[in-house]
């Protein structure tokens, strides 16, 4: 069975506490998940605010293949205010909990199947798609569900959902819910919540009881503990549940859970499942030897097929094979009794509770093989003047290659005007800052800075280090260091 998905990152997702995506924000979104094949976006909520309406425009003006849907109450102010974004259909969500229809709504349940029928009536009556989504249907009466869920189809619903809002379900809960729900004439999804952690494993649940849609979100963002993550649920239904398939472009996975973080602000757990940075990555020697003899044994999908690279990490737990081959990667090769001195090396350094970086593997290699690398960039002089009422401005003085060369630059702070007065010369302009991360190593203000950053030119990615007593001073050794060493190859 071919399943759809309804992506509603740019709806539930943004209601993630801390985050509010721009227009263009949404739409690069929008943009990334038509290509990758969802079949439905949830592109906000029409009557939030006048910005979101215009949100919404920019993305229904688009020519893409999904259906573009708005959240909206049972009301009619809700859905001439859909109409009026132009959207293919609604998310029409109506409660239908006890607790949610009597304390909350402080109506009947009569009146709010009479609520429900005629906001169905009217999107139906202005050509509107409905997808009838019940608010806490986990926790509600069956047999009224039902009747809502009857009721609604009666009236023209063309799907509807159950929405686990608290995520109390549980997987074999999900299952029965679903099969009890398979007789009904239109597609029934399912949408849930991670509350208790059981949000994938619930979805898939309901997929094996009768469900043909799920709700996800990229990177399971979404309120409270988040929502259904979307790369999850797709790559499980791909490699674990044969009997189903989405048409989504697995490969592109990894691409769109960046753009949202990066979007969000929300950024990836390392270990989080499918995309976190270490889903594919081994430091413990018996891991690393198994991978690099056939990847099956440690790896239960390749990470080439969500667009990832496997990485071997360099640590005291790392044996000779995986170590050698971070080494070859590095474009040096050892000797047996080389390879077993830079390992214990690595293993001393790593037992004093230093982080091993690419930079540290490469000045422990370079001392054993006795290699003295050339730097081709070295620093001469370095000027920050920065203040309340002054604009970060840096200068800079560098020899390449035996040449002076001078160069300004400002930034939002004293070490991006120091960085930009590097990266806007000619000699660095191939080469990207992916990620800068500081610790101080001791207490105080005059504390000692660790500056770990990441470089990337084309394919290569390169970690460099800088340790100062001034952070500025430490980020710029650590950019050149890095930059010295893409340069080398």
């Amino acid at each position: 069975m071919n399943i759809k998905i309804l992506d509603t990152t740019l709806r539930d997702g943004e209601q993630t506490p801390g985050v509010s995506l721009t227009p263009l924000e949404k739409l690069r979104i929008a943009t990334k998940l038509d290509e990758i094949g969802v079949e439905y976006i949830e592109a906000g909520s029409a009557i939030t605010s006048e910005g979101e309406r215009e949100s919404i425009k920019q993305i229904t003006k688009q020519d893409f293949k999904a259906e573009i849907l708005s959240f909206s109450r049972p009301l009619t102010v809700d859905i001439d205010y859909c109409l009026d974004c132009d959207v293919d259909g609604v998310n029409l969500v109506v409660p239908t909990s006890e607790l949610h229809i009597h304390d909350k709504l402080k109506t009947t349940s009569d009146k709010l199947i009479e609520l429900s029928n005629n906001a169905v009536d009217y999107c139906k009556d202005h050509g509107l798609i409905v997808e009838l989504s019940a608010e806490d249907a986990s926790r509600s009466d069956f047999n009224f569900l039902k009747d809502v869920y009857l009721n609604a189809i009666s009236h023209g619903a063309d799907r509807v959902c159950v929405c686990d809002t608290v995520g109390i379900l549980t997987p074999d809960s999900s299952f029965e819910l679903f099969s009890k729900l398979s007789d009904l004439s239109v597609p029934v999804s399912c949408h849930c919540h991670n509350d208790f952690g059981l949000a994938v494993a619930n979805t898939l649940s309901a997929l094996k009881g009768g469900a043909s849609e799920i709700h996800t979100t990229i990177n399971g963002i979404g309120e409270r503990a988040g929502n259904t993550s979307f790369e999850e649920c797709v790559v499980s239904i791909e490699r674990l549940l044969p009997e189903f398939s989405t048409n989504v472009k697995i490969s592109e996975i990894y691409d769109i859970s960046k753009l949202v973080a990066r979007s969000t602000g929300v950024y990836i757990q390392p270990n989080k499942a499918i995309v976190g940075e270490n889903a594919f990555a081994h430091e413990s020697g018996i891991h690393a030897d198994g991978v690099i003899k056939n990847s099956a044994t440690y790896e239960a999908m390749t990470p080439e097929l969500v667009g990832r690279k496997r990485k071997f990490i360099i640590g005291k737990h790392m044996g000779t094979h995986g170590l050698d081959n971070r080494l070859k990667e590095l474009g040096l090769n050892v000797d047996e009794n080389q390879l077993k001195q830079i390992c214990d090396d690595i293993k001393e350094l790593a037992d004093k509770g230093k982080t091993v970086t690419d930079v540290d593997l490469q000045v422990i290699a370079d001392n054993v093989l006795q290699i003295n690398h050339e730097d081709r960039i070295k620093l001469d002089e370095l000027t920050v003047v920065s203040g309340n009422k002054v604009m970060p401005t840096s200068s800079v003085k560098i020899i390449v290659d035996d040449e002076e060369i001078l160069n300004a630059g400002v930034g939002l702070g004293p070490v991006d005007a120091a960085i930009n007065a590097l990266k806007s010369l000619d000699i660095f302009k191939d080469i990207d800052l992916i990620e800068y991360h500081v610790d101080a190593i001791t207490g105080g203000t005059d504390a000692f800075i660790d500056v770990i950053i990441k470089l990337q030119k084309g394919n290569k990615v390169v970690s460099a280090r800088g340790t100062e007593a001034d952070i500025i001073n430490a980020s710029v050794k650590a950019y050149i260091a890095g930059v010295n060493r893409l340069l080398r190859d």
